[in-house]
């Protein structure tokens, strides 16, 4: 969108909210960048230059902006809508891909060279995987400084930063501010919250509309007993990270969503935060996707009732992809019976001192050891389950951030036990394809007979082609369309 100058000058004159993240503005005569939405009188048009990245600004050497903090706004949506390498690779660098293994890392991932992996992110993002990374580490770092006590060598190795010196320098350098004067700057004229040791406390913005009823409420109803609760208006689970686990907890507020984070190892912050980030959609653009959905005039009214729906997404791909199998041709209550009770056979046991989670999902390598025997589960599901872990374990079968879903789904459907259905939520809810379908969904059929959408899955399939590429939200509309657990918020 960045090289569409005209495009571009209406949101910032307008102030639109709407694209923060989608482009930065440039101010030439000031040498900062903002969000579209900055609340600063616009500069001249001549004075405005367009980037598609808070990295590209940075390495044109451009600065933040100190009164709309454009790298607090939500990522583009662009990278959870498509399906190339380079979306593929922003959403590995978001998962912190680059920090963990570097760019080899992350171009072995893809199956490309470095070279092509950073040619390809510096012809379209104007930055390459190194200073795409380094911004984020930025962002983490000022999250953590303007929001915590952490004291500041704690939040450079927790931001991801190599050594305190390039944490300082690179605050110095994105924000004009020493990290201290950052602290200082942000805490004037706020009340001071005792912090509780151990926890960190944010807000993780999002673009509004957000209807938290469906994306809280199918998380709760059919979280796993030990893995995930709902307490005192929260949703909260535990998380597998790479240096360690943790436990969040995330409550919906009409304006953000409070994150509380406790964590075994700070290194894991930007993960964490970026996982539950992605598993409740937190950077999609509901106006667009909303839009698309009203052209069809039976769909129109369940978006007009309640818009900003979001696809209730997971942390752990491989973790959900066994949930679906376990899930196959059952209730949700059976389903969360058969997965709490593979957690207490082989999750790893965690201490929750606030509530009641007492267990981190079980990893493939951990399930692949498992005796079929022992699972109360009929001998063809069994079959089914035991393969997939040992794919996973393995990694003849890789589901994560950067997978690519068609590969992915053409894997997954060769596995035993694999239809459609099966295939296509995990697609949706563990890969993040906006555009998955369920047309043999039985809920999805009788929600689309009652609207008077044909209910016969090839007929609805042909008819959601006008909903593409937002054919997954319109399940969540179909779906909310029922009085299921799934959609409301519990008491």
């Amino acid at each position: 969108m960045h090289t569409d100058t005209e495009r571009c000058v209406r949101a910032v004159q307008s102030k639109d909210a709407r694209f923060d993240g989608w482009f930065f503005t440039a101010v030439l005569t000031t040498g900062i960048y903002c969000r579209p939405s900055c609340p600063a009188v616009p500069p001249k048009v001549e004075n405005m230059t367009f980037y598609p990245s808070a990295a590209a600004c940075q390495q044109a050497g451009f600065r933040a902006c100190k009164r709309c903090r454009p790298d607090t706004s939500p990522g583009s949506p662009e990278w959870n809508a498509r399906a190339d390498a380079v979306a593929r690779a922003m959403r590995l660098i978001r998962d912190g891909v680059v920090d963990r293994e570097g760019v080899p890392g992350l171009a072995a991932r893809l199956g490309y060279s470095t070279r092509q992996i950073e040619r390809q992110l510096l012809a379209e993002l104007g930055a390459g995987p190194l200073a795409l990374a380094r911004a984020q580490r930025a962002q983490t770092a000022r999250l953590l400084i303007e929001t915590t006590a952490v004291p500041m060598a704690d939040v450079a190795f927790a931001a991801g930063f190599a050594s305190i010196r390039t944490f300082n320098d690179t605050v110095r350098e994105v924000f004009a501010l020493a990290p201290s004067e950052l602290r200082a700057r942000a805490g004037r004229g706020r009340v001071a919250v005792p912090p509780v040791p151990g926890v960190i406390a944010l807000r993780l913005p999002y673009r509004a509309p957000l209807n938290p009823s469906n994306l809280f409420g199918h998380l709760a109803a059919t979280g796993v007993p030990g893995v995930e609760e709902w307490r005192d208006g929260a949703y909260r689970r535990t998380l597998s990270l790479p240096y360690g686990h943790g436990i969040v907890s995330l409550t919906p507020h009409p304006d953000h969503i409070s994150c509380r984070l406790s964590l075994t190892d700070p290194r894991d912050l930007t993960i964490a935060i970026s996982r539950c980030r992605w598993m409740l959609d937190l950077d999609a653009d509901p106006v667009a996707v909303d839009d698309q959905l009203r052209s069809d005039p039976l769909l129109a009214p369940l978006v007009d009732k309640a818009p900003g729906r979001r696809v209730p997404r997971t942390v752990d791909a491989a973790e959900f992809a066994v949930r679906a199998v376990l899930g196959q041709q059952v209730s949700t209550a059976a389903a969360r019976t058969h997965a709490g009770r593979l957690v207490r056979a082989h999750g790893m046991p965690v201490e929750d001192t606030e509530g009641g989670l007492t267990h981190v999902f079980p990893t493939s390598e951990a399930l692949a050891a498992l005796d079929p025997e022992a699972l109360a589960l009929p001998r063809s599901r069994r079959t089914t389950l035991t393969t997939l872990v040992a794919a996973l374990a393995d990694g003849t079968l890789k589901l994560d951030p950067g997978s690519d879903w068609d590969r992915a789904r053409g894997q997954l459907a060769e596995l035993p036990g694999f239809g459609p259905w099966t295939v296509e939520v995990i697609a949706m809810r563990a890969l993040g394809d906006p555009d998955a379908f369920l047309p043999t969904d039985l809920g999805m059929r009788r929600a689309a007979a009652e609207l008077g959408l044909p209910a016969t899955p090839a007929a609805l399939t042909a008819r959601a082609a006008a909903w593409r590429p937002w054919r997954a939200y319109a399940v969540q509309y179909l779906w909310a369309s029922d009085d299921h657990p799934i959609n409301h918020l519990p008491a």
